[in-house]
This record gives C-alpha cells, sequence and structure tokens, in this order.
C-alpha cells in the first residue's frame, strides 16, 4: 500500500500524479490540517508530526510513503528514513514490527524537492524563480540543489505568501487568489524570470491562475509528476508493485475510483470535497 502524507490537502497534486501511472494500487493519505501550514514552523515540530503520521500510515499498512510535502521533506525525511528503514538496526527494527504488525522491517520514503535543475535547463533568460516556502527555502535539501545545478543561472527565490491558506480553503481562482499570487510572483517576474518552480504541494491547485497572472512566455514547473515516476522505480525495484494491493486487501472498487482511505487531522469535509473536485476533473 502506498501512503501519502501533507501539511494538508496539497498532497492530493501528488496523487493526481501518481495514481496516473498506478491506478491499480491501493492508497491511504494523511492531511494534517489542523497543523497546516508548516512553512513557518521549526524543524523539530514538523519531525514531530511527521513521525507521527508515518506510524499512523505504516499500522494501517503502508509499505511506501510519499512525503508529498517540501517542507516536511526538507525537516523530516533524513529523519524519518534514520528511524524506519534500516533493518540492521535492531531496535528501529523491533519498532517498526511491532507498528506494523510484523508485516514488515523497513519502510521506503520518496520525497519532495523544487525542480532547480530542469528550470535551469529550461531557461532562455538565465533567470529561474522558485515560488515555495519559507522551510523549504531554508532547508539544507535545496540549498544543496539549488548550488549543484543552477551554475551559471539567477535563482530568484520568494515566498507564496497566502498560497496555502488559500487552497486550503478551497480558493483557487477569482479576485481574491489573483491578488493573492500577484504579491509573490509579480517580483519574479520583475526579476526577469522566465521558468517559475513551483516549491509546494499545494500551488498547483492555483496553476490556472499562475499561468494567468504569468503570461504565455513564463513556463512553470509542477515537480509532482517526476515524483510520481521515481516512485514507481523505486516500487519496481524492490518489488512493491507485486502483490502489494493484494496484502493491503485491494477491494476493487469500480473502474475509474481509487482504492485510497483518506485520513485528517483537521475538517474531513474539506479533504474529501477536494479529493471528489479532483477526481471529477480528470476523468
Amino acid at each position: 500500500m502506498i501512503g501519502i502524507f501533507d501539511s494538508g490537502i496539497g498532497g492530493l497534486s501528488v496523487f493526481r500524479e501518481i495514481y496516473r501511472l498506478l491506478p491499480e494500487e491501493s492508497y491511504i493519505y494523511f492531511a494534517d490540517s489542523a497543523h497546516c501550514p508548516y512553512g513557518e514552523k521549526s524543524r523539530e515540530y514538523v519531525m514531530d508530526r511527521a513521525r507521527e503520521i508515518t506510524t499512523f500510515l505504516v499500522s494501517r499498512g503502508a509499505d511506501i510513503i510519499t512525503v508529498a510535502c517540501n517542507t516536511a521533506t526538507a525537516a523530516a525525511i533524513s529523519g524519518l528514513r534514520e528511524e524506519f528503514s534500516f533493518p540492521d538496526r535492531p531496535g528501529a527494527v523491533r519498532k517498526l514490527m511491532q507498528i506494523s504488525g510484523g508485516r514488515r522491517d523497513h519502510v521506503k520514503f520518496i520525497g519532495m524537492e523544487p525542480a532547480v535543475k530542469p528550470a535551469a535547463e529550461m531557461t532562455r533568460s538565465g533567470i529561474i524563480g522558485v515560488l515555495a516556502t519559507a522551510g523549504t527555502l531554508n532547508g539544507p535539501k535545496y540549498r544543496t540543489s539549488r548550488e549543484m545545478f543552477t551554475k551559471g543561472v539567477k535563482v530568484v527565490e520568494h515566498v507564496g505568501s497566502g498560497f496555502v491558506e488559500l487552497v486550503e480553503r478551497g480558493i483557487t481562482e477569482g479576485a481574491e487568489a489573483e491578488a493573492t499570487v500577484e504579491k509573490s510572483i509579480r517580483p519574479l517576474l520583475d526579476a526577469g524570470a522566465d521558468v517559475i518552480v513551483l516549491g509546494c504541494t499545494h500551488y498547483p491547485f492555483l496553476m490556472d491562475t499562475i499561468r494567468k497572472i504569468a503570461g504565455e512566455g513564463v513556463r512553470i514547473i509542477d515537480p509532482a509528476p517526476a515524483v510520481a515516476r521515481h516512485l514507481v522505480d523505486v516500487m519496481s525495484q524492490d518489488g512493491l508493485l507485486d502483490g502489494s494491493t493484494a496484502e493491503s486487501g485491494r477491494t476493487n472498487p469500480a473502474p475509474g475510483i481509487p482504492d485510497i482511505r483518506l485520513f485528517s487531522s483537521g475538517d474531513p469535509h474539506i479533504l474529501q470535497t477536494t479529493f471528489n473536485r479532483l477526481i471529477a476533473h480528470s476523468e
């Protein structure tokens, strides 16, 4: 079973891309909406939340977990791998075996990071923009990628202020959305960026508005499709594609309807409504 979690409903944009590649798999999704957004919270706080959510997902049968949140990836994925993914550490193994009911001795993790490498390859102006949360922009994973892949390219960064809150409220278009997006994108455009990377999984829900503000000459990169492809590669290499759905007790829902269980620490209605709209839009 594939586990996915985010600070809220934003990770559904990642689920959408994974589901396109793996429609027959079983899923469990956790939206930590009661603690959203993560962007301004401490690394310790995000790590504690990530650990608790991972424990929950593993207890429900997750074999591999996508941390569908750039901030949580930056703050917590190394710690999660340390605690849940090393079968050569007896203490960690015993803990994980207890959580999973003895089903497994390690869990794989897939993380997110802003796609600065493809952006650097695409730019014609030599300037790329990165929209992300403060937690992502200050994280070592992002800084390392920026240093490695953007030599000779100017990188302009900006926090998508208010983006997460808009998406969590279900506002993705209209005057309020446009005004909020304009404030954060305008500095990137004024700096000459012709490619903008979306560094938060909530942001793709604002894609139409972002494209409207940015204009036709600016390319927008959502890293979710690349993350989904990487997940498929890892699952194939680890033998998780064969038999994973049978182990999780897939109930074979009707074609086109994902086998997914949705959980939220906040209002479950918001999660379910967004999920229903996402599925309807993808048909």
